[in-house]
């Protein structure tokens, strides 16, 4: 048990971090995503050159997705310890934490197929190829802050419910609490 008092506190704070480092290389891609000044059109025929974009929306996905897997597995083993089990009640409905983790979930996933799509869109197209059908696509103003929004919400959700199952498993006392039981 002494363990984990050092272990969590890491594991957050490397949770947070990367977290931060997502949210920033998604603003920073937003303003090096292409523009529409750099598209080349033939009359037929488009180019696209890559931007830097890409290499930031990939670091802002693995940051993203390492820090929803550390995250889900630090709450796995918060829930499938021993002590936990334990303690707690077979509760059927549904609860607030479950609706956090929900939310962290489900803009999990949306931010990864936001970035992961916008991140497309900024590899090089080349004159015929373009992004999906032949035609060229350009990320829209905007994209990669909704992303950045969306891996701040993940990040806030996941904290959130790390935070209240450590509380539920580990009930902090008080001062007051500790020397009214002493006497």
């Amino acid at each position: 048990m002494e363990n984990h008092q050092f272990i969590y506190p890491i594991l957050v704070s490397l949770i947070t971090a990367l977290g931060l480092v997502s949210i920033s290389l998604c603003i920073a891609a937003e303003f090096k995503k292409t523009k529409k000044k750099d598209l080349r059109f033939d009359g037929k025929w488009c180019y696209l050159p890559g931007s830097v974009a890409f290499e930031l929306g990939i670091g802002a996905l693995i940051c993203l997705l390492i820090a929803q897997v550390i995250g889900n597995l630090l709450i796995c083993t918060i829930c499938f310890s021993r002590d936990h089990q334990n303690s707690s009640k077979p509760n059927k409905k549904p609860t607030f934490n479950s609706l956090i983790c929900v939310l962290s979930w489900m803009s999990f996933v949306m931010g990864i197929i936001l970035i992961g799509t916008s991140i497309s869109m900024s590899k090089s197209q080349p004159l015929g190829e373009g992004w999906l059908d032949g035609e060229c696509y350009i990320v829209k103003d905007g994209v990669y802050i909704i992303s950045a929004i969306l891996v701040f919400v993940t990040l806030s959700s996941t904290l959130a419910y790390l935070t209240l199952k450590i509380k539920k498993k580990n009930p902090v006392q008080t001062r007051w609490q500790d020397t009214s039981t002493s006497n």
